[in-house]
C-alpha cells in the first residue's frame, strides 16, 4: 500500500493551502519523495482522515484521474488540476507538474499491482 499524505496548513478566504506529498520510483527504481503544493475549497473540504484512492476514467474530463473514495456524503473526489479555489467543489487541486507526478505514480502503481491511500490531516486553525 502506497501512502499519500495530505497536509492542509493554511487558509486564506477560501483558499485552503497544503503540501501533498508520496514517494514513487525514480529513474534507478528506488523509491524517492515527491511534494507539491494543493489547493483546496474551503466551503467543501473533505473531512481529515484516511481514505482509498484508485485512478479511474473520469466522463466530465475524458481521462484517468485519481478518485478518492468512501468520503462521507460524496459518491468520490477527484484530484485534478486547478489554480483557484472556485474549480473545485470538494476536489484537491494540483498544478501541472504535480498533476504530472500523480499520474507517473499511478502508472507506476498499476504496473506493480499496488493500491493506494490519501491521508488527509490539518496544521491550521481555522
Amino acid at each position: 500500500m502506497r501512502k499519500i499524505t495530505l497536509i492542509r496548513n493554511r487558509r486564506e478566504g477560501k483558499a485552503v493551502y497544503g503540501q501533498l506529498s508520496f514517494e514513487m520510483r525514480n529513474r534507478d527504481y528506488a523509491l524517492e519523495k515527491f511534494t507539491m503544493p494543493s489547493l483546496e475549497n474551503a466551503d467543501y473540504l473533505i473531512p481529515a482522515g484516511t481514505y482509498p484512492v484508485e485512478s479511474t476514467w473520469s466522463p466530465r474530463f475524458k481521462k484517468f484521474l485519481p478518485l478518492i473514495e468512501n468520503v462521507p456524503d460524496r459518491d468520490g473526489i477527484r484530484i485534478y488540476r486547478g489554480t483557484i479555489p472556485e474549480h473545485s467543489k470538494g476536489c484537491i487541486l494540483l498544478d501541472l507538474a504535480g498533476m504530472s507526478n500523480i499520474t507517473i505514480l499511478f502508472n507506476q502503481l498499476e504496473n506493480e499491482e499496488e493500491n493506494a491511500q490519501i491521508d488527509i490531516m490539518e496544521e491550521f486553525t481555522a
